[in-house]
């Protein structure tokens, strides 16, 4: 369990667990953080159910979401995540895919690709996937810059629950 806990200069990435709930209440009550995601904030049983999605990921295919908090205080920042979703696209999406967010109070300080770059070095050294891919709203600029920084690139355009998304793939690097 403990290749499961990423550390980088200023990050400490843990597997999400039930004393992360009330740190990701406040997240997805965020008008901000959520915009492009769900496009508005959510329910406090739509957070309880994306918790328990993210415990279960852990357990089935022993890779899932990790919180983020800075290392010289703990201070909550945000999420990233190897997860499969399956969800109803096409193209389908059967590999792992990314995902991250940060709290907006957070955004412009590097801590993204930080700890972007730490969940990739993970995934390449303990998936066999020989890619994974993330999707992202067209209008989120700021994680189309942060994907392409990290090596993704566009292989589809298409729509999910009736949104405009843009998918993107990543090859396996040797680690």
């Amino acid at each position: 369990m403990n290749d499961r806990i990423l550390t980088t200069e200023r990050l400490v990435m843990s597997p999400v667990t039930l004393a992360d709930h009330d740190d990701l209440l406040a997240l997805w009550a965020d008008a901000d953080f959520t915009r492009h995601i769900t496009g508005r904030p959510m329910t406090s049983e739509e957070v309880w159910f994306r918790l328990l999605r993210d415990l279960g990921q852990w357990a089935v295919d022993d890779y899932g979401s990790w919180t983020i908090r800075r290392a010289k205080d703990g201070a909550y920042l945000g999420n990233v995540s190897i997860l499969d979703h399956r969800r109803l696209i096409e193209p389908a999406m059967t590999d792992p895919e990314l995902g991250w967010g940060l709290s907006p109070a957070f955004h412009g300080e590097g801590f993204a690709h930080e700890a972007l770059q730490a969940a990739l070095a993970w995934a390449d050294a303990h998936l066999s996937a020989t890619r994974t891919v993330c999707m992202i709203s067209p209008e989120n600029l700021a994680s189309l810059k942060l994907a392409a920084r990290v090596g993704y690139r566009p292989y589809a355009t298409t729509t999910y629950k009736d949104q405009p998304v843009q998918l993107f793939e990543r090859p396996r690097r040797a680690p």
